[in-house]
């Protein structure tokens, strides 16, 4: 059985750090796109980071030189290292990983993505 499963989220104050992580079962993660998606109370679930198969990056603007994506393939893991965390990015935050078996290009729309975890709370207090 697939499954995704996301931890490290909780609560910390502006300016705080937290590093999430998500462990893929069922399947390999190594040549997949990985991503981290986030979505606050009555907003859209947005694209955050994204990692390719072969380990290109891509970043949300609003997290660029903050977050970091990386993966362990030994352990069949992905991380979100955030840093400098601000208020307004309280959210629930999901990995997903792509349903192509090999993807070279990330993105961060959701499409492509047909897996995914059932979410970590990040809370962040001003």
């Amino acid at each position: 059985q697939v499954q995704l499963v996301e931890a490290g989220g909780g609560s910390v104050q502006a300016g705080g750090s937290l590093r999430l992580s998500c462990v893929a079962s069922g399947y390999n993660l190594s040549r997949r796109c990985m991503a981290w998606f986030r979505q606050a109370p009555g907003k859209e679930r947005e694209g955050v980071a994204a990692i390719g198969g072969y380990g290109d990056t891509i970043y949300a603007d609003s997290v660029k030189g903050r977050f970091t994506i990386s993966e362990d393939n030994a352990k069949n893991t992905l991380y979100l290292q955030m840093n400098s965390l601000k208020p307004e990015e309280n959210a629930m935050y999901y990995c997903a990983a792509s349903s192509a078996t090999v993807c070279i290009v990330p993105a961060l729309t959701r499409e492509g993505y047909s897996n995914w975890g059932q979410g970590t709370q990040v809370t962040i207090s001003s």
